[in-house]
């Protein structure tokens, strides 16, 4: 079968929900400034409950396909592939869901799909290290499945690539990294401060220690309460805005008033307004995960001109404007952390927004040049897989 490069092209990506995270952030980007004529972008998600962003993606014109069942591998391959015949053939099945990918790119194989591709947001390999013997040879099963059904392979950094294709990823051409690119345009909109303040409760002249992050144990909420603790005993008028949900969420507001600092950690929940509450609220911005991929928040910190102290598990390949990032080790101890945030706001070093936003937009990750190599890529794959038919 050869390739005519007939318009839409269909591509399906393969998500656990679409609620408000990294990979779903991107992926809305990516849906917003694709050319929507060209190419028709589905959504396969592994829940039946209602996600953020389920709304808008329908109303710009795509589907969200729930494919349950993960548990019970037969029934998710007799689901998959029939969801794969209901709604027509598709040129591309995209799966964001990690090691899992193995079981999805199969089942598209099977089912025809000429281009498959597993795309690697995290770099769990600290997690997984000290899995025990059936994860181990789960991890082995999926990795060997990715190897064997995908014809292509993002890692949205170094680390995450070597997570999912090894450490000798470089060499099979298949292999390729591509960095998950944001939107600038919300970060030059005029945000008013004091109106941003007030309404959240925090006063004018408070010092304001953010973060963005599920509450899951990857992004160790338990350890930045300590060094907001520390960083009350330096700074009085300190807050702490915490931004999101997950499954600890309420270990973590538990934790916060046994420690006696409940009355100054704002928990905010799923926001919208991101990147207004970062220019207008946020002083500093604290990231101390475990593991990450990439993360995309740290691309919106810089964008907002906002300080970032994060872990130094994570990637620099993330650092685009050097003085707003700081790394610290996980085995330095709370005050260390703390000293260098309050540090953050006596530095004469200073950057401007206009000027962070400038080294973003001529880099990999502003979302024109994202969207540019992501259809060019499409595109190609394409050709090369319907001309091998």
């Amino acid at each position: 079968m050869r390739f005519k490069q007939q318009f839409p092209i269909r591509i399906l990506h393969v998500v656990g929900g679409m609620n408000r995270g990294g990979i779903e952030t991107w992926l809305m980007h990516m849906l917003r400034h694709i050319d929507r004529e060209s190419f028709q972008i589905d959504f396969l998600v592994h829940t039946t409950e209602h996600c953020a962003y389920d709304s808008e993606i329908r109303a710009l014109g795509s589907k969200v396909i729930p494919c349950v069942n993960l548990s019970r591998p037969w029934l998710y391959a007799s689901n998959f592939k029939k969801i794969l015949q209901e709604h027509d053939s598709y040129d591309i099945v995209h799966s964001h869901v990690h090691h899992f990918s193995g079981i999805v790119l199969r089942l598209a194989q099977e089912a025809g799909v000429p281009v498959r591709i597993a795309h690697c947001h995290n770099d769990s390999s600290p997690f997984e290290a000290n899995a025990g013997l059936y994860r181990r040879l789960y991890l082995n099963l999926m990795k060997g499945l990715i190897a064997r059904h995908a014809t292509l392979g993002f890692g949205c950094s170094q680390v995450a690539a070597v997570d999912l294709f090894g450490s000798n990823w470089k060499n099979d051409s298949r292999w390729q990294l591509f960095y998950c690119a944001i939107d600038m345009l919300p970060f030059h909109q005029s945000v008013n401060s004091r109106e941003v303040r007030t309404e959240l409760g925090i006063p004018d002249n408070a010092f304001v220690v953010g973060h963005v992050g599920r509450f899951y144990k990857q992004k160790n909420h338990e350890f930045l309460l300590k060094i907001f603790a520390e960083i009350l005993n330096r700074e009085p008028q300190a807050y702490l805005l915490l931004l999101g949900e997950g499954s600890l969420r309420e270990n973590i507001e538990q934790q916060a008033v046994e420690m006696g600092i409940s009355n100054r950690v704002i928990f905010a929940g799923v926001r919208a307004d991101v990147p207004r509450l970062m220019i207008g609220a946020m002083d500093v911005f604290i990231l101390p995960s475990f593991h990450e991929g990439l993360p995309v928040v740290s691309i919106e910190t810089q964008a907002a001109a906002l300080p970032l102290i994060l872990s130094d598990v994570i990637t620099n390949e993330l650092e685009k404007v050097a003085p707003l990032v700081q790394q610290i080790s996980l085995s330095q101890p709370a005050p260390v952390w703390a000293d260098a945030a309050v540090a953050v706001r006596d530095s004469t070093i200073k950057v401007t927004q206009t000027d962070s936003l400038a080294v973003l937009e001529n880099s990999e990750f502003d979302i024109d040049y994202s969207i540019e190599l992501l259809t060019k890529t499409y595109v190609d794959e394409c050709k090369k897989a319907y001309k091998a038919k």
